[in-house]
C-alpha cells in the first residue's frame, strides 16, 4: 500500500534556528536591544514572525507596541529572506532517510506554516526540494495547520491518480500533532525540534530522537 508521508519543516527537516536567530537579533538591534542567544530563541520558534518578535522583546525589556509591529516584522522578514540558508542545515540523517523513503515508494510532501515564498527556496537551496512531490507553506491556501483541510490538500496533490494510501504526519510540535489528530492519521514527533513542551509529553504515536529511525517507525505505524 502506498504511504503518504507529510513533513513539517522547521525543527523537523531543517535546523533553521541559526538564521531565525540572526533575523530576530537584527530586529532587536534596530531598537537598541540586547541580542538573545540560541538557547533563549530555541523554544520561541514555530508560531510565526510576530510571535517570535513579541517573545524576544518580552525577554529583553518592554513589550513591543502594537503600532510598531508591522515595521518590526518587515525588518525581520527582509533580513531573513536575504539570509535563508546562511547557517541553516538539514538535521543529521535527513537527506539519506528521505532518499530511502522515496526509493521505497513512499510519496513525500512538506506542510509548514513558514511562508511559502520562504519555504520553497529554502528547501531548494539545501537540495531537499527534489524529494517532495508537494510543498505547502503558509499562503498556499487561506488556512494553515492545524486546519485539517491543508493536510487533505497536500495528500490530494501527492496522489493525482486518486489511488488511496495510508498517511502519516511527521513534525516536532503540538501543532503537528493537532493536525494529525484533526484528520485521523498517526503522528511522529522528533525530540530535537523547537517545541516549548517536550515532544515526549504530547501524546504522539511515536517520538524519535533521530531522523534515521523513521523508516522502521513508518512500517510499524502504517502496516
Amino acid at each position: 500500500m502506498t504511504r503518504d508521508l507529510i513533513f513539517d519543516l522547521d525543527g523537523t527537516l531543517v535546523d533553521t534556528a541559526p538564521d531565525l536567530l540572526e533575523a530576530t537579533n537584527e530586529v532587536l538591534r534596530a531598537r537598541g536591544r540586547t541580542a538573545i542567544d540560541p538557547a533563549t530563541l530555541h523554544h520561541m520558534i514555530g508560531f510565526g514572525a510576530r510571535s517570535l518578535i513579541t517573545q524576544a522583546f518580552a525577554v529583553t525589556g518592554e513589550e513591543a507596541r502594537a503600532e510598531e509591529m508591522p515595521e518590526l516584522e518587515t525588518i525581520f522578514l527582509n533580513h531573513y529572506r536575504d539570509h535563508l540558508t546562511d547557517f541553516s542545515r538539514p538535521f543529521p540523517g535527513v537527506e539519506e532517510t528521505l532518499a530511502h523513503l522515496k526509493g521505497s515508494g513512499a510519496r513525500l510532501g512538506v506542510l509548514t506554516n513558514k511562508p511559502h515564498d520562504m519555504a520553497l527556496p529554502l528547501l531548494q537551496s539545501l537540495g531537499l526540494a527534489e524529494f517532495f512531490s508537494a510543498i505547502y507553506g503558509a499562503g498556499s491556501k487561506p488556512y494553515v495547520k492545524p486546519d485539517p483541510r491543508i493536510f487533505h490538500d497536500v495528500v490530494a496533490d501527492l496522489m493525482p491518480e486518486k489511488k488511496g494510501g495510508r498517511a502519516l504526519m511527521i513534525g516536532d510540535s503540538v501543532t503537528d500533532l493537532q493536525t494529525a489528530r484533526a484528520v485521523g492519521v498517526p503522528c511522529v514527533l522528533m525530540t530535537y525540534g523547537y517545541t516549548p513542551v517536550p515532544a515526549a509529553s504530547l501524546g504522539a504515536d511515536a517520538v524519535l530522537d533521530h531522523f534515521a529511525q523513521l523508516p522502521d517507525t513508518v512500517l510499524r505505524l502504517l502496516l
